[in-house]
C-alpha cells in the first residue's frame, strides 16, 4: 500500500487497526456508532461491558477508553476487575473524587 511517498505492506495496516470501537451514552449506554460492538451493557453506575458483533482472534487486545461530559469536569476511566473474553471487555469510568460515573460522552477502543 503507497500514498504515493511512503508505503506500507497490507499486514501491518490490518495489525495496527481497531478491531472494534464504540461511542456511546454513559448514562443509557445507547450507541452513537460503532464498529464490531453489538451492544453496551451498563453493568451499574460507570461499569460497562462491550460486547463484540465478531469474537477476537484471542483476548491479548488492548482496550483504551476515555469519557467526557462537555463540562471540563476530572474524568477518569480504567479497566474492570475482570479478564478481558474474546467476546467482551469491561471498564469503569469515575470522578475526581473517585466515585463510578456516568459520562455523557463514554468511548472505547480495542486494538490486537
Amino acid at each position: 500500500l503507497s500514498d504515493g511517498t511512503n508505503s506500507t505492506s497490507a499486514t501491518n495496516c490490518i495489525q495496527g487497526s481497531a478491531k472494534a470501537w464504540v461511542s456511546f451514552t454513559g448514562s443509557t449506554a445507547v450507541i452513537r456508532g460503532s464498529y464490531n460492538v453489538s451492544s453496551v451493557t451498563r453493568n451499574s453506575t460507570g461499569i460497562y461491558t462491550v460486547n463484540f458483533t465478531n469474537a477476537l482472534a484471542d483476548a491479548n487486545y488492548s482496550m483504551v477508553a476515555g469519557v467526557g461530559s462537555g463540562a471540563g469536569n476530572t474524568a477518569y476511566t480504567s479497566l474492570y476487575n475482570t479478564v478481558p473474553s474474546t467476546t467482551s471487555a469491561s471498564f469503569l469510568t469515575f470522578n475526581g473524587a473517585g466515585a463510578s460515573t456516568d459520562w455523557g460522552y463514554t468511548n472505547a477502543v480495542v486494538f490486537r
